[in-house]
Parts: C-alpha cells; sequence; structure tokens
C-alpha cells in the first residue's frame, strides 16, 4: 500500500481528496492542513506522494517543497501540486512536477496518482 500525504489549508478539499483516495483501497492518506507542519507529518508518516496546494496562508507548496527535499530522509517523495490558478481539471507538467488545477475529477486525480507512484 502506498501512503500519501494531503496538505491544503481548505478542510472541505482535505476531506474529499482523502475520502477519494481512501475509497480505492490502494493508499494510506495522512493529511496537514499548515505547510509549516507539513515537513514533520512527512518524517512521521513517510509517504510516497504528496498532494500540495501551491497557496497557503504560511508557507507556499514550492516552499514546503523545497524544505521537503532539503531533508535527506525525504528527497524520494514525489510531489503533485494542487492549484487554484489553472482551470478546473487542467494539467501541467513542471520540471519534475504535475501541477493539477482545483476541483479535478475523481479519474483524473487516481490516473495522475497511480502514473505518478509507478
Amino acid at each position: 500500500m502506498k501512503t500519501i500525504l494531503i496538505v491544503d489549508d481548505d478542510p472541505a478539499t482535505i476531506e474529499l481528496t482523502r475520502r477519494r483516495l481512501e475509497s480505492t483501497g490502494a493508499y494510506a492518506v495522512f493529511t496537514e492542513c499548515r505547510g509549516s507542519c507539513a515537513v514533520e507529518a512527512a518524517r512521521k508518516c513517510k509517504p510516497d506522494l504528496i498532494l500540495l496546494d501551491i497557496l497557503m496562508p504560511d508557507m507556499l507548496g514550492s516552499e514546503v517543497a523545497a524544505a521537503v527535499h532539503e531533508d535527506p530522509a525525504l528527497t524520494h517523495i514525489k510531489v503533485i501540486y494542487l492549484t487554484s490558478m489553472l482551470k478546473a481539471g487542467e494539467e501541467q507538467k513542471s520540471g519534475e512536477n504535475v501541477i493539477i488545477g482545483k476541483p479535478v475529477r475523481t479519474e483524473e486525480l487516481l490516473a495522475i496518482v497511480a502514473q505518478e507512484l509507478h
């Protein structure tokens, strides 16, 4: 079973995304609502993937990802950014990172997560 950490400041987005992922039975899902706590959460749950909001009040998603990848024990973790800055369901690649517009349909989310984890 793969482990996913969701980091988003919107509780409704966290809950919906968590339910979508857990419904597959393929993922153990952990959540964090503050970017500043995401690195510690990643150390605890050791995720294979982080679904990370780009715009959060306390830290930008890019800052969170940089902090995660600075930790030698966490450098392997893949990141998928979720953002309202793109149109719903729109997908972009930026280097090794995937960026998805919120809200994203369940089928799209599950397909992208599966692709990134394999």
